[in-house]
């Protein structure tokens, strides 16, 4: 899709407007179908509170997930399909069901396998029909078995087994690597940061691993896929962003605390804030994940950011 941004008109601005506002983020006055200052100031608050990158662009990702937040738990059948479904209303079935312990992954909005493997286990469990299928009758017994707002889960769990699991030091461990290419610019310098990192991974004995060739700029979410498709056991982004920082998975639903004690660790020796993101790298991949967002990114950021690896695992290694 095409981006849409400050100046732009037309019958897509008054959808993103008429979604915002439906979600609480008013773009008033600016006209319907303008994209004014005001309708960029919403775009900013829900981009901040969504944990997308804050820039006030309408893009693939900010559109993509304005449309799942659409959906409330009980407006549609939830069910494992291909294309697999998305949004706000997985995320708040998989959030229960995890509180409940019942293991459905990562809380990350994205009905896959494992949400139904979890529905199933539900169904089981109260003695309904096990189909894996969310309608009324799955939502009125989860209901009834859910008080308040859903707490930790299998989630924070497997985490937990994650970090005790870990090798003491970089040998032998699977180090994901990716470098950001949304242009040609970032795509340069974040594959000379990764390629740093990877330098200094291989010194130590661990094995990195790229998330792209030097020439290819695959998309995010493509990218993540391969991060899980090759095993990984950590995972580490290098991207230019115009908010500096360490970012970890973060949503109103869940967070991963693995990622974040890995990115606290990283911005211990790289600098920057700690903030909680829902990028595709962080959102939809299993082995915790950190961002590294610098602009311009360097080779040195890549060097420190394994070598803050290191001091990590070592430190995990000697917790009682």
């Amino acid at each position: 899709m095409r981006l849409y941004r400050l100046g732009d008109v037309g019958t897509p601005i008054r959808d993103i407007q008429e979604r915002l506002a439906a979600l609480g983020y008013d773009s008033s006055p600016d006209p319907r179908g303008t994209f004014g200052e005001r309708t960029r100031e919403a775009v900013l608050a829900f981009q901040r509170a969504r944990g997308l990158e804050p820039d006030g662009i309408v893009g693939p990702e900010t559109w993509r997930t304005l449309y799942e937040a659409g959906y409330r738990l009980g407006d549609r059948l939830l069910m494992l399909r291909r294309p697999m479904l998305r949004g706000e209303d997985v995320a708040q079935l998989q959030a229960h069901l995890s509180a409940l312990g019942f293991d459905c992954g990562k809380v990350d909005g994205i009905f896959g396998p494992k949400t139904e493997e979890a529905v199933i286990e539900f169904q089981h469990n109260r003695g309904l029909a096990e189909d894996g299928r969310v309608g009324p009758e799955v939502l009125t017994e989860l209901r009834l078995v859910t008080r308040g707002a859903p707490g930790a889960g299998r989630q924070q769990i497997r985490e937990r087994e994650w970090l005790r699991s870990l090798p003491p030091t970089l040998a032998g461990t699977r180090v994901y690597l990716d470098a950001g290419c949304r242009s040609p610019e970032e795509m340069e310098r974040t594959w000379e940061a990764v390629s740093a990192a990877a330098e200094e991974i291989r010194k130590a004995g661990g094995i990195p691993i790229f998330s792209r060739a030097e020439d290819s700029a695959p998309p995010e979410r493509v990218r993540a896929g391969r991060a899980n498709q090759q095993g990984s056991d950590v995972i580490i982004s290098f991207q230019e962003a115009t908010e500096e920082g360490v970012y970890y998975f973060a949503t109103e639903h869940a967070h991963s605390e693995a990622g974040k004690e890995l990115a606290m660790a990283l911005a211990s020796v790289v600098g920057g804030p700690i903030q909680g993101r829902s990028a595709p790298i962080l959102r939809e991949t299993r082995a915790p994940a950190t961002v590294v967002a610098r602009k311009p990114m360097t080779d040195d950021v890549g060097r420190q950011a394994a070598r803050a690896l290191e001091v990590f695992l070592r430190a995990v290694a000697t917790r009682p």
